[in-house]
């Protein structure tokens, strides 16, 4: 008699446990958008039918990866540069084109940019009721692709201002704050998408069984201080005094550790995780920097704010940053919010 509640009780912990891991099982990308809006509204299927476009562009990407030592023309270079003077590699290609096609198909998206082509890419066929853009980096640390490490996809969707019949797309041409949805997706031992919109910042792995994206982690929240430091020190005499003054400093305090991967989204995601700090300064000759603000800094800022974190260019908020062209580079401070205070000290004091 004395052991049936212990018996009843196993038995309920056993039922709550699998309960609870059913509710997590079926915690598709969708529908937690959709849960996250609360609505059922034409907007919030929108976003949940873009945010779904972006999980397929992300399978197929990952499934291409995962096949790449086996396959023939896959890795390499092209031989081609793109818009930012940069060699292209056969994988920026094939992620690019990737984004073009499944969003071709959404009916929502009207136009696509990307730091791997010049100008939008214009879908005609959507531009009559489409009323978003798709702004996106196709494969984020490119370099690391031949050597079987982790990159990404970063991605942002903005809704389109006005008509852009001059097809210049100067709406494009405003703030972070106008994004209504940012994210990355990290292929490395597993596939994750990362997203926010707006709300809090959420987690998914993809279930290669399923098919399907599903929900590992809710409102993420980055330690508001860290020990890591994650930044190619091999341009340290590159930089202004202050940013080299900054690496001295951590170097000489004991807790900090250098982390640096060559590929951003691997990075931002270790310092969303366990805190600290991601930098990408600009250097002596060229202050603007390497990212770009519309395919990488602002997207990735977008999402670390809402973390609770903080980016900056070291002067003023990524987010506030109004860019005068499509492919405007910023620097980029991002992480912890007594990490990127640390840095802009030594920027703005020498301290």
């Amino acid at each position: 008699m004395t052991q049936a509640p212990e018996s009843l009780d196993l038995s309920l912990s056993i039922n709550n446990a699998t309960d609870k891991a059913l509710d997590r099982d079926c915690t598709t990308l969708s529908r937690h958008v959709l849960q996250q809006l609360q609505s059922f509204s034409a907007d919030a299927q929108d976003l949940s039918a873009l945010m779904n476009r972006i999980a397929l562009a992300g399978k197929l990407v990952a499934r291409r990866m995962s096949r790449a030592g086996l396959m023939e023309g896959v890795l390499g270079f092209t031989g081609e540069v793109n818009v930012q003077g940069e060699s292209v590699k056969k994988m920026d290609v094939y992620a690019n084109d990737v984004f073009i096609s499944v969003f071709k198909q959404s009916g929502l998206v009207c136009r696509l940019a990307s730091e791997e082509m010049e100008k939008p890419y214009y879908i005609p066929e959507n531009c009559p009721i489409g009323r978003y853009t798709l702004l996106y980096d196709p494969i984020d640390g490119s370099s690391n692709t031949d050597n079987n490490l982790s990159l990404g996809s970063i991605f942002a969707i903005r809704q389109q201002e006005g008509t852009d019949s001059d097809g210049k797309a100067t709406d494009l041409l405003t703030n972070g704050r106008k994004q209504i949805a940012a994210g990355y997706i990290l292929y490395g031992p597993c596939t994750m998408l990362v997203y926010s919109i707006g709300k809090g910042v959420h987690s998914f792995v993809l279930d290669p069984s399923l098919g399907e994206f599903i929900l590992t982690e809710e409102n993420i929240q980055i330690p508001k201080h860290g020990s890591v430091y994650s930044v190619n020190e091999g341009n340290f005499w590159q930089w202004e005094e202050s940013i080299r003054e900054y690496i001295r400093y951590v170097h000489r305090t004991e807790g900090y550790s250098a982390r640096y991967s060559g590929a951003m989204v691997s990075d931002i995601h270790r310092i969303l995780v366990q805190g600290g700090v991601f930098l990408y300064p600009g250097t002596i000759q060229n202050p603007e920097g390497k990212l770009r603000l519309l395919y990488e800094t602002a997207p990735l800022a977008f999402l670390i704010e809402q973390a609770g974190g903080r980016a900056t260019t070291g002067l003023m908020d990524i987010l506030d940053v109004v860019p005068k062209k499509l492919h405007q580079r910023t620097p980029l401070i991002i992480g912890s919010k007594e990490d990127v205070a640390k840095v802009e000290s030594f920027i703005q004091n020498g301290h």
